[in-house]
């Protein structure tokens, strides 16, 4: 059987990689919106890490009146976290379940493995990162927010080094109470969370940037 992995972008920091962080962009955006975040990092040179940028397919999206652009999944109301469409929940966690099992083998190992994401790629990276057979290297979630909050996480499944949360406390979007939600969520299911909160609206700022940086060095020194 073929498997088709979603379209996306590659960028190695060095040769022979012994690290990979998979990155998920938000709604409406493609795999290039955070490609600049490689240079911006400027982790060390010894770091050698494999980022990857996929593309999310597109689809017609509720709240947009159907208006077709990438999306991990469809979004039906205002209220981002009614009426969730676990169909495409679903199919989009298993697209990145592979790029997860693709760099396990390729050497990887589950513990050497970040994914990160903004918004709605947020989303999906904690639903993804939290059914782990082997636990990750930790979670990145930006300006995110909890899936299916009453959907029960498996007993067996491991939970992550470490899941650094932020969020702009003026987001209009995803209001910082869903991204307050998603932290005591988290160390509900005792997950060791390191929450940020930014005088920023719904986007990234360079303090939040520098906060990742560190974050990242400390998850992946050996």
């Amino acid at each position: 059987m073929t498997v088709h992995l979603l379209p996306h972008i590659s960028k190695e920091t060095q040769q022979a990689p012994d690290a990979s962080i998979i990155w998920l962009h938000g709604l409406g955006a493609d795999g290039h919106d955070f490609e600049p975040m490689v240079q911006q990092l400027a982790l060390p040179d010894d770091m050698a890490i494999r980022f990857i940028f996929p593309h999310a397919p597109s689809m017609p999206v509720s709240i947009n009146d159907g208006y077709i652009m990438p999306a991990w999944y469809d979004i039906q109301q205002q209220d981002i976290q009614i009426e969730q469409d676990q169909h495409g929940i679903q199919q989009s966690a298993s697209a990145i379940q592979l790029l997860i099992d693709r760099e396990i083998m390729r050497g990887i190992a589950p513990h050497r493995i970040i994914l990160a994401g903004f918004s709605q790629g947020a989303a999906i990276a904690l639903y993804v990162g939290l059914r782990q057979k082997d636990a990750l290297a930790g979670i990145i979630a930006l300006s995110g927010y909890i899936l299916a909050p009453n959907a029960i996480i498996p007993a067996t499944c491991a939970k992550p080094s470490d899941i650094f949360l932020g969020h702009g406390i003026h987001d209009n979007i995803v209001p910082i109470k869903l991204g307050k939600h998603a932290q005591q969520f988290l160390q509900h299911h005792q997950c060791l969370v390191h929450a940020h909160h930014y005088p920023m609206e719904h986007s990234v700022c360079p303090e939040e940037v520098r906060d990742i940086r560190q974050w990242i060095i400390a998850q992946l020194a050996e």
